[in-house]
């Protein structure tokens, strides 16, 4: 076992605890398939014993001032920087990205917990100007209470610091499941709030190799009053079924397809370098990933020639190895997707530009790919690819442009290129994605809010509006005050 990775149990109430039924499960580095791990595999009554620490210990947590909780988190916030080494190798061990993205993950994730830590002191109330003179009237903002959360397996760290942090801050206690391949990050990250003082039962953690039981606990259990989910519509929507018997809040950051498009008017150079960023980043297993590429036809050629240049020089491997820029994919599932959508766009006329095969390094690792003259009969162009793959289509026109980025179940984020300001503002409202990057690849930041519409979910999260995700209105009319 690596030295970095120390923590394999689940922790709960403070404590760290195999599971109930002494079950373990291996976790696996995606680069080479081989156990870097065992860790506990946790089942419905695990997750139930963690609610029961997070209800216990919620009390308390909201009695603390928000400068005490602020303080809390600064001191999480300070010891996770601290530990940028550990995080980012484990990171790496265990979802494969490139070490250079992970250390860059360790600080997106500590932004969070800085960013809602600064917030807890600002959970501010109003005063309504009263109906009568005997009368005041006033809302305070509160904690929701007990918060659960199921995160996903590429960004290990900042999905769970993105949820956390808020939750802390609003006065919350939180249980979170995170996803069966990169449980290390979270039990880290549960360490390091145990070394911060958090208090026992305010953060807990159940690993599982199969959440389906874990899920039911948090969607189904009273005292649960808020679920945040990261990960497919179809779990998602799942989950909201579940959730309905209890009338409980909701998050959801589900499934997208972004549109990524190319004008004429567009600097070709700052348009590359923004799709490397997008499509590529994390070998392109990011929820925001440009996934159609809509370059306009008088620069087609030009930015397809510039993007293989950029793409062909790309280097593969193990993510601890130095220069390495893409790294495997998570498992086989994962693999065979990608490579299935590939074949199948080949099949349909596509033009294989870069790549379009397994890497010759084998196992779980794809050659960084671009592909031509895709087609709307073709499966890449309406299902989340989750590889380096960019698919690319020429247009002519913007509003048959919009109207093809908008032909999607999907709107989480959305790009596009062009120096034109009436085209910036025309093609940003006309957008049907909660989030457009205009002339930037890279949109997620711990200040603005981060989600999507249509079937990409509900709710923020991020920014001061992500804090409203955890707080409930309470109206207060005092009477009687003649």
């Amino acid at each position: 076992m690596p030295i970095s990775i120390q923590f394999t149990q689940s922790y709960v109430g403070g404590s760290w605890k195999d599971s109930r039924s002494g079950k373990t499960y291996e976790v696996v580095d995606p680069s080479t398939s081989k156990c870097i791990a065992r860790v506990s595999d946790c089942d419905a009554q695990d997750a139930t014993q963690a609610v029961d620490a997070a209800h216990q210990a919620l009390k308390s947590w909201q009695s603390k001032t928000s400068v005490e909780r602020h303080g809390l988190l600064i001191k999480w916030f300070q010891l996770v920087q601290q530990s940028a080494d550990m995080l980012a190798e484990i990171m790496t061990l265990e979802s494969g990205k490139p070490l250079s993205e992970s250390y860059a993950e360790v600080n997106y994730a500590a932004s969070y917990i800085e960013w809602f830590a600064e917030e807890a002191k600002r959970v501010y109330g109003d005063v309504i100007p009263a109906v009568s003179p005997d009368k005041k009237m006033l809302v305070q903002r509160q904690g929701v209470g007990v918060c659960a959360a199921i995160t996903p397996w590429n960004f290990p760290l900042a999905m769970i610091t993105r949820k956390a942090a808020p939750a802390l801050a609003a006065g919350c206690t939180m249980v979170l499941k995170p996803a069966e391949a990169t449980p290390l990050s979270a039990l880290a990250l549960a360490y390091l709030a145990g070394k911060a003082s958090i208090p026992a039962g305010v953060f807990n953690v159940v690993t599982a190799s199969h959440g389906v039981d874990v899920g039911k606990v948090f969607s189904q259990d009273a005292r649960i009053k808020k679920l945040s989910f990261t990960g497919s519509t179809a779990v998602g929507k799942l989950l909201l079924k579940q959730c309905a018997d209890t009338v409980k809040r909701v998050s959801m950051e589900l499934g997208g397809n972004a549109p990524f498009i190319v004008f004429n008017d567009a600097d070709i150079e700052q348009a590359v370098a923004g799709a490397i960023a997008s499509k590529y980043r994390n070998t392109g297993q990011t929820c925001v990933c440009a996934n159609r590429f809509y370059v306009q036809s008088g620069i087609y050629d030009r930015f397809v020639k510039a993007l293989s240049d950029a793409v062909k020089s790309m280097k593969v491997g193990h993510g601890l190895d130095e220069g390495v820029v893409q790294g495997p994919l998570i498992n086989q599932a994962s693999f065979n997707k990608v490579a299935g959508l590939v074949q199948d766009a080949k099949q349909k006329g596509a033009e294989v530009v870069v790549g379009g095969e397994p890497h010759s390094l084998g196992g779980l690792f794809y050659q960084p790919t671009i592909l031509g003259n895709i087609s709307s009969d073709m499966d890449i162009v309406h299902q989340e690819i989750f590889g380096p793959v960019a698919a690319i289509s020429v247009f002519e026109d913007e509003a048959d442009v919009i109207e093809k980025a908008n032909n999607t179940p999907y709107g989480l984020a959305a790009y596009f290129y062009s120096k034109d300001i009436a085209r910036v503002w025309r093609v940003s409202e006309a957008l049907e994605y909660g989030m457009v990057g205009i002339n930037e690849g890279v949109i997620s930041t711990a200040m603005a809010p981060f989600g999507g519409v249509k079937e990409s979910g509900m709710g923020r999260e991020g920014s001061q509006y992500g804090m409203d995700e955890y707080l409930e209105l309470k109206y207060l009319c005092m009477g009687g005050l003649n």
